[in-house]
C-alpha cells in the first residue's frame, strides 16, 4: 500500500506499485485536470507538483510518491497568490487556445513564479521548456506569466523597479 497526499487530502493506493501517477489520480481519483498527453514525459500535459516541484505523472511510478504531497490542477487553491496571480493572467491574457495542454502549462507557470516573482525570458523559458502546446500560444503563455509576476511584485509590465 502507498500512502501519499493529493491537494491535502490523504490518499491509500493499494494495487500495482509501478502504476503510473497519472493513472491513479485521473483513474482512481477522478482528478481529470491532469490530462494525457505522450504518456512518455515529453509534453508536459500531465505536470503536476510533487512536494511543490513540478512533476511529469505520467513517468512517475505511484510507489515513488510515498509519504509526498501532489498537487494537480483541482487543489490549486483560489487563496494562493501564485496560482491566483497565474489563473488571472491566463483570462486576462486570453492564453488558452484549445487548452489541453494548459493545466500543465498553469502547473509549471505557479512552481516557477512560487520560486522567482521576477522571472527573465530566459528563466520562462527555462522552466517551461517540458510543457508543449500544439497550438503554439507560447507568446500568450509568456505574456500571461509576465502579467502574474506583475501582479505578484505589484508592478506594472515594462515598469523599472
Amino acid at each position: 500500500m502507498v500512502k501519499f497526499s493529493v491537494n491535502g487530502q490523504p490518499v491509500e493506493f493499494n494495487a500495482d506499485p509501478d502504476t503510473p501517477l497519472l493513472w491513479v489520480l485521473r483513474d482512481s481519483l477522478g482528478l481529470t485536470g491532469t490530462k494525457y498527453g505522450c504518456g512518455r514525459a515529453q509534453c508536459g500535459a500531465c505536470t503536476v507538483h510533487i512536494n511543490g516541484e513540478p512533476e511529469f505523472s505520467c513517468s512517475v511510478k505511484v510507489a515513488d510518491v510515498s509519504g509526498k504531497r501532489i498537487s494537480t490542477i483541482e487543489g490549486l487553491a483560489a487563496t494562493n497568490p501564485v496560482a491566483k496571480a497565474v489563473k488571472g493572467a491566463w483570462i486576462d491574457k486570453d492564453v488558452v487556445q484549445c487548452g489541453y495542454c494548459q493545466p500543465g502549462q498553469v502547473m509549471a507557470a505557479v512552481a516557477l513564479l512560487a520560486k522567482n516573482k521576477s522571472p527573465s525570458d530566459a528563466d520562462i523559458d527555462a522552466a517551461m521548456e517540458g510543457n508543449l502546446c500544439r497550438c503554439g500560444t507560447y507568446p500568450r503563455i509568456r505574456e500571461g506569466i509576465k502579467t502574474a509576476a506583475a501582479a505578484l511584485t505589484k508592478k506594472t509590465p515594462g515598469s523599472v523597479s
